[in-house]
């Protein structure tokens, strides 16, 4: 598939990632809400006023102070509430998503902890820099830039050649 190529993973855990395309964010889940426990949904949105910041700062404060009902965030296509639950003691929060905003079509998430949420937002693989700082993003971690170009044009150039340089062409 070429569509996830452009895709560059911030963090996962489990069943539950979020990826970034350009300024677009997607969080990827598997829903929980289906019989078919092989069904995973997705939802984007776009990273316009330090919206993914936005939505972990939502999470964290979630965890220190459960509000009394779920927060509830339209996006251009669908509804999403985060749902806080303690689990056994510990802060939990659950995506809920209404897809395309049908209140019959509700997709759940596992419940992620803080820990969690902190893998999957990159705040623990450090990869939050690509949504933190989107204009001085070279200069904070240059390291991800090469290694997403790297990615791309790996396929490119097989290594096959290059084993070749020394050996005498054939004829």
């Amino acid at each position: 598939m070429l569509k996830n190529e452009t895709l560059v993973e911030v963090g996962k855990d489990n069943s539950v990632g979020l990826y970034k395309k350009d300024d677009k964010f997607t969080i990827n889940y598997q829903d929980l809400n289906t019989a078919n426990l092989n069904t995973f949904r997705s939802f984007s949105f776009q990273n316009l006023n330090k919206d993914v910041s936005g939505l972990y700062e939502l999470i964290a404060n979630g965890f220190i102070d459960a509000p009394e009902s779920n927060i509830v965030l339209e996006l251009p296509n669908d509804i999403i509430e985060l749902h806080f639950e303690k689990n056994y003691g510990t802060p939990t929060v659950q995506f809920i998503q209404y897809i395309n905003k049908n209140k019959k079509y509700v997709g759940k998430s596992q419940l992620l902890n803080k820990k969690q949420i902190d893998k999957i937002f990159g705040k623990s693989n450090g990869k939050s820099a690509m949504y933190e700082k989107p204009a001085t993003m070279n200069n904070v971690n240059p390291n991800h830039q090469q290694m997403n170009t790297a990615s791309t044009v790996a396929p490119v150039t097989p290594t096959p050649v290059n084993n070749n340089k020394d050996k005498k062409p054939r004829r």
